[in-house]
């Protein structure tokens, strides 16, 4: 009888052990996270004997995306360009997902009219796009998406209130502002030489909301 009583207070013991192990691992239960990416160059512009090559009077580039993982924020390599490990593409004013014609991913997307900070979940009545060339779920062309280009200035600012609400090659689903299109996150003066505002363009600085969890919750107080 003696020994059963020690049996059971040693088990006892173990299971209040194991028990205070687990309450006292720390557990990170967050999946969702905001990032600020600055000077992702697009298809930078290309140059000859110092000045750059046109095409149909705009500035030309090489002609290539730059691949981008918001699950991972990272550059991919354009040899990964038919994986699932791009989520967005950038090629000057273009942006593409991983989707449709564009990729082999569950990607799509549309552009939402409102406040970046107050899109706290993704509609549930959301209507993704997907990328039919020529025709992108992000529209291209000077207010229609994301974007006005001033002729006169010579000048591309992002459209404040406009939101890419995006799904993601995965299927998961993020939210994209961008601030700014020029190098350092700084818009040229209006009266700086057409030279200076078309080397610094291209190069996106923007910040997106990244849910991994694979719901359209858009909430959380984790910030990278």
């Amino acid at each position: 009888m003696k020994s059963v009583r020690i049996f059971g207070v040693v088990l006892a013991s173990f299971f209040l052990l194991q028990s205070c192990k687990k309450n006292d691992a720390p557990v990170d239960e967050s999946t969702l996270y905001q990032v600020t990416v600055n000077d992702l160059s697009a298809d930078t512009i290309v140059y000859v004997d110092g000045q750059p090559v046109l095409s149909n009077g705009q500035p030309a580039g090489a002609g290539k995306f730059t691949f981008y993982s918001l699950e991972d924020n990272a550059i991919i390599a354009s040899a990964d360009s038919n994986t699932l490990k791009w989520d967005l593409g950038f090629r000057g004013t273009t942006i593409i997902t991983n989707g449709g014609t564009s990729g082999p991913g569950a990607g799509g997307a549309f552009v939402y009219t409102g406040i970046f900070t107050d899109l706290t979940a993704v509609p549930a009545d959301s209507v993704f796009k997907i990328d039919n060339s020529p025709t992108m779920a992000i529209t291209t062309g000077s207010n229609k998406g994301w974007y006005t280009y001033n002729g006169q200035q010579n000048l591309i600012t992002p459209i404040p209130g406009r939101v890419l609400v995006i799904r993601t090659a995965s299927g998961k689903y993020a939210i994209v502002e961008i601030l700014n299109y020029y190098k350092g996150g700084v818009t040229p003066d209006p009266a700086a030489s057409d030279n200076d505002k078309i080397s610094k363009q291209r190069y996106y600085k923007f910040r997106y909301t990244y849910q991994d969890d694979g719901s359209k919750k858009l909430v959380d107080d984790t910030v990278l």
